[in-house]
Parts: C-alpha cells; sequence; structure tokens
C-alpha cells in the first residue's frame, strides 16, 4: 500500500474479536474497502508488536499453496521465516489475513483444519459477496466465524477520506453548515465507493463506477446467475436503477423486460446477495391491518444507480435518489435487517420505520422539510402508542427537534 490505510468505523466492532479463537470474515461487493480494511487491520496489529502474514488471492500462486490444503499453507509460512513452533508454544497468536477467499476451490477445509488444530493462527478472510462465501462455505464452519457485512463508505467517512474535520456533534456555523450539505449532494450524486470518493476528476469518477459496473455488476453477476440473455438483465438493471424507492412489481417487471417471474426472482435474489440492491420490508404487528407484502427496491451506492439509470452524473438529485440515500446511511449505522417502511389500508405511508430493540422510530424524507405533513406520520404514532419521530432532509429551515439533516440520524 503506497498511503496509510485510514480507518473505517465498522473496525471498532470487527476488533473486539483479536485475539480470540473465532475466524473473522468480512464479506461485501467488490471494491467497497474489504482489503482497505484489512490492511488496516494489519497495520493496527504490527504497531502492537503482534506477527501477521497477509495472502492476497489476486496471486494465482497463493491460491495453488492455500488451495493444497493445511500442511501446505503452514509449510508456506514456515519458508517465509515464521518460526510456527515457537508460536505455538508461547501465549501469542498468528493472524493470518486471506483477502478473496471465494478463490479458492474448497476454502472451508482449509479454514475447518487451521482453527480447530491449530488455536495460536487467527484468520481474518474476506469475500467478495455473501452469495460467494456461501456457497464456498459449509455447515461445518457454523459457530467458528463471525461475519461482517462491509458496505461502501458512509458519510462520515465519505467525510473523512476528504480529510474534512466534522463533529455531528457540534453546531455548525451557518457557512460550514452549507459546506457540509455540498458534501452531502456530492455523496449522494457520485456514492460511496471509496476510488471514486477520492477521485477529484468528475470524468474519471464516472470511468471509474461504469469499469464497477461492467467488471462487477453486469460481468461477475452474469455469470454468477449464468444469465444467457445479456441485454434482457441489462434492461432490468436499468428499471431497477430508476424504481429504487418504489414498490417491487415483480409480475410487471417480468412483464417489462420479457422475462419469466422465476427468472426476474432468480436475478433479484443474486443482486441482493451481492449488495447491489437490498429489498425492505413493509413494517407489521398485525397482518390484518398492514396488508401490504410487497416489498420496496433500493440500491446500496447512489452512484451506481444513477449511472445505471440516466447514463451520466446529473447535476441535481433525481426521483428518489435523497431517499436511498437515506436508507443506505440507516443500514449502515444500524443494520438493514432492521429497516422497514410502514402503509396501512388507508394509504397513510411512512418512509422507514427503525425496529430498534424495545422501540420503534418512524423517518420521513422530504426534499424540503416545509414539505413535511404530519396525517400520515399522526397515524403511525396514534397505532403505536409512540412519541418520537424524526424527518430528513437538506433543504428549509427546522421546525423543532425531530427535524434533522441525514447526518444526524
Amino acid at each position: 500500500m503506497d498511503k496509510k490505510p485510514l480507518k473505517r468505523d465498522i473496525f471498532d466492532e470487527i476488533v473486539k474479536y483479536a485475539g480470540t479463537d473465532n475466524i473473522i470474515v468480512l464479506q461485501g461487493a467488490r471494491q467497497v474497502g474489504k482489503s482497505h480494511i484489512l490492511f488496516y487491520f494489519d497495520d493496527f496489529l504490527k504497531n502492537r508488536g503482534k506477527l501477521t502474514y497477509f495472502f492476497d488471492l489476486e496471486d494465482p500462486r497463493l491460491v495453488d499453496v492455500l488451495n493444497r490444503g493445511a500442511e501446505s499453507t503452514l509449510s508456506f509460512l514456515n519458508n517465509e521465516g515464521i518460526e510456527l513452533e515457537k508460536i505455538k508454544n508461547s501465549s501469542e497468536k498468528l493472524y493470518v489475513f486471506i483477502d478473496e477467499i471465494q478463490y479458492l476451490n474448497n476454502p472451508s477445509s482449509l479454514l475447518k483444519l487451521l482453527a480447530d488444530h491449530h488455536k495460536y493462527i487467527q484468520l481474518i478472510v474476506s469475500g467478495s459477496s455473501s452469495f460467494d462465501i456461501k456457497s464456498k462455505f459449509s455447515d461445518s464452519l457454523v459457530g467458528r466465524t463471525v461475519n461482517f457485512e462491509i458496505y461502501n463508505l458512509s458519510f462520515p467517512e465519505f467525510l473523512r477520506f476528504k480529510k474534512i474535520p466534522f463533529d455531528a456533534r457540534r453546531k455548525l456555523s451557518a457557512y460550514h453548515l452549507e459546506k457540509i450539505k455540498n458534501m452531502y449532494k456530492e455523496y449522494v450524486l457520485f456514492g460511496g465507493y471509496p476510488k471514486v470518493v477520492l477521485e477529484k476528476s468528475l470524468e474519471k469518477k464516472e470511468r471509474y463506477i461504469y469499469q464497477i459496473i461492467d467488471t462487477y455488476v453486469k460481468k461477475d453477476i452474469r455469470d454468477l446467475a449464468k444469465i444467457k440473455d445479456v441485454q434482457k438483465f441489462n434492461n432490468l438493471l436499468k428499471i431497477l436503477a430508476a424504481q429504487s424507492g418504489q414498490l417491487l412489481n415483480v409480475a410487471k417487471l417480468a412483464d417489462t423486460c420479457s422475462l419469466s417471474k422465476p427468472t426476474v426472482e432468480k436475478y433479484l435474489f443474486i443482486l441482493e446477495n451481492t449488495y447491489i440492491i437490498k429489498l425492505v420490508h413493509p413494517f407489521s404487528s398485525s397482518a390484518r391491518v398492514e396488508v401490504v407484502k410487497t416489498p420496496k427496491i433500493f440500491f446500496y451506492d447512489t452512484g451506481i444507480m444513477e449511472l445505471l439509470w440516466i447514463k451520466t452524473f446529473p447535476q441535481n438529485f433525481v426521483g428518489n435518489t435523497f431517499e436511498t440515500s437515506v436508507f443506505a446511511e440507516l443500514s449502515k449505522k444500524y443494520g438493514e435487517q432492521n429497516v422497514y417502511f410502514w402503509r396501512n389500508r388507508n394509504q397513510n405511508e411512512i418512509d422507514f420505520v427503525l425496529r430498534l430493540k424495545n422501540k420503534l422510530l418512524p423517518v420521513e424524507v422530504k426534499s424540503n422539510f416545509r414539505n413535511f405533513r404530519k396525517a400520515s406520520m399522526n397515524s403511525f404514532l396514534d397505532r403505536y402508542k409512540i412519541k418520537n419521530f424524526q424527518i430528513v432532509s437538506l433543504e428549509g429551515d427546522k421546525r423543532g427537534k425531530n427535524y434533522i439533516y441525514p447526518w444526524e440520524l
């Protein structure tokens, strides 16, 4: 690495498992920064006098070494000058990083043998998607792994990577508020992939996102799904991008793309398990009253969403881009499994409902604070006997403590 890796927020959770017998697994889409986190972790441990070794499986020679099994891997480490027997007889651990573990033919066998019979070694591995991980990892690893999902940069991380000082707890002056608003607009328009964030040239930002779309969103996923009609799949991606934040009608989508319903469902499953989209389900405590079962679709990255849809970066937000960005921020902060939306028989609707331990928090997203009308919110608050709610916007004047900017979520 030419530059010192920067800390990601999730690292504070990951590092809690350093020194345990767990296999630490990082999974997420390509280019979101999994390798970056591994490099940061490696530096973190070395700076504390710990022993580490890093396998980058982009090198096919190393893939061959690990594919031959545990003994081959241990022999390789010894030949690299690592005194395994000495480590084994001490109270220390050797931390072995394996980047892009999905390249191995049978990673489960290797990881299980090392974890079970060589506890002086802790494994920290990364994989490109939960689809890859689930297809390559067997049930033999159940109980041995602790898994972390890695997403593109959150807005606070975006600011950190751009070296812009920011403390969400501090009251901003009018000048600094306008500056942070403009930064958030840039974040929404171009997305949160680290390489894109760090690039200053608009032309290069666009090229980098197209590379991600062409080499991963299209090619890799086409290969995973064994897609034969590429044009129909590409049309599906474009339509999904235009519908981010909207209810998903699979039958209508299949008809529009001239695909069968089971085929569309298969493609949606793979897109969701490769961290391109997320299907957000309706919140309900009573299926009789809140009958909507149709999920909404959201993209995790607004930059990819915009280029799939309109083929160029717009000057301002279009469609549901801002709402999509708020979904992504909520997912990173609270966990995507805790994010819902709400709609009842009377068509009252709340954009997001967070299920947080023993409480609910409804969140409404508006282009301007003045556009908020409280009818749907009152319906939800009355239904669930709660008082707290949040209105999220970038524009207009706040009208009270419930009105927040997206970085205050």
